[in-house]
């Protein structure tokens, strides 16, 4: 017995100490951007419910985050040129960098290490520390970047407005870059597939958009939807779709159209495509519920007080819901089962079943935009 308590106080006194840290998990959180007052409010999805608000984060008009691997630490990329590194359980700033006069997003490597920003102004990318927000690469573009991801293999990759072209930045040793020319006339924004392969750009220029195979070596492009996009047919265009809110839905793509009333499913194979649905407005965001059998798309102004459901087996409209004035972001749980929903005219987050479409929860948000739940940190693009 004597022998036992020693080995029971000897494991007790190896244990760590775990009295002075935060007392809660990270999997059930996000957070909401209150675009007009440079603050984040804390969300819990279980209680539906808001648990703080981090403050102090300056210009979040056009902000976007994503998440370091343990989930407990979110890099916020606010259009003011700030980076800011903030900790979801204490409910604080850990740390913030102004890096830029004006910036378009950001991401975060595969192995959690580094954070790279998109800049307008200078332009280019600059490369952080994760821990620390230490410069560790400066990358100049000579043009506005745009469309920034992360790739496999501690890659990121970005285009430019003003040049249209395409770079990778390898940073698994020294930094080495690739850059593909002939991208296209002022690509807005990219996106890239789940899987890491599969680079897209959208041309505001002309017509078309450039779909480049990472896989490839080299990669090269290939423009692809040749009859598509903004540039000979000049439509008005009142909000440019994020193309990061494109959805791969079973083997197409389901692409909201710029400047028309449709969206456009495209066979993920070979970047065809093969059928167009006319929806209620000019498509923002086409979100597929994480099964890939429903898409939820979102609308521009004036249009913008609506969520239209699209069966992905059929390509038709399902289901349509009046959610409220400016209507900018959703965002599905992680299996699906429920869509958050930000109302900005509303100060509201609404939260709808994505089964019954009932209505079964708000958050009170002030001027609420992105929501963001830590299941992101997990995947590629995001």
């Amino acid at each position: 017995m004597t022998r036992i308590i020693a080995m029971l106080c000897a494991l007790f006194f190896t244990l760590p100490a775990f009295a002075d840290e935060p007392c809660c998990a990270t999997g059930d959180l996000g957070l909401v951007v209150e675009r007009t007052s440079g603050s984040l409010v804390v969300i819990d999805r279980s209680e539906h419910a808001a648990i703080g608000r981090i403050t102090g984060l300056g210009d979040l008009s056009h902000a976007s985050l994503v998440y370091s691997p343990d989930e407990r630490f979110a890099y916020v990329f606010g259009r003011d040129g700030g980076l800011t590194k903030v900790d979801i359980l204490t409910q604080s700033i850990v740390k913030r960098v102004m890096q830029s006069g004006n910036s378009i997003g950001g991401a975060i490597s595969d192995d959690g290490k580094l954070v790279a920003v998109s800049n307008y102004e200078p332009g280019g990318v600059r490369v952080f520390n994760a821990d620390t927000l230490e410069l560790v690469a400066d990358i100049p573009t000579g043009a506005k970047t745009i469309g920034l991801v992360d790739a496999p293999g501690r890659r990121f990759v970005f285009t430019t407005w003003d040049t249209g072209e395409t770079w990778i930045a390898d940073m698994s040793g020294d930094l080495q870059i690739t850059k593909l020319t002939g991208i296209g006339a002022f690509p807005y924004d990219a996106l890239i597939t789940a899987d890491g392969r599969t680079y897209i750009a959208g041309l505001f220029g002309e017509d078309g958009m450039t779909a480049i195979d990472l896989w490839q070596d080299p990669p090269t492009p290939q423009r692809i939807l040749p009859h598509y996009g903004r540039g000979q047919e000049k439509l008005p265009v009142y909000k440019m779709p994020h193309l990061e809110g494109w959805a791969l839905a079973g083997d197409r793509f389901v692409l909201p159209a710029v400047g028309h009333h449709e969206v456009l499913w495209v066979d993920a194979r070979n970047l065809k495509e093969v059928a167009r649905t006319q929806t209620h407005g000019q498509p923002v965001f086409a979100v597929a519920r994480p099964d890939g059998r429903y898409v939820w798309v979102n609308f521009a102004h004036p249009l913008n007080d609506t969520l239209q459901v699209i069966d992905t087996m059929t390509s038709e409209v399902v289901q349509e819901l009046k959610t409220g004035p400016a209507t900018l972001h959703m965002e599905f749980t992680p299996r699906g089962h429920e869509i958050w929903v930000s109302v900005r005219d509303e100060n509201l987050v609404k939260i709808f079943d994505t089964r019954t479409y009932e209505q079964i929860g708000e958050i009170e948000v002030t001027a609420p935009s992105g929501i963001f739940f830590t299941a992101r940190a997990h995947r590629t693009g995001l």
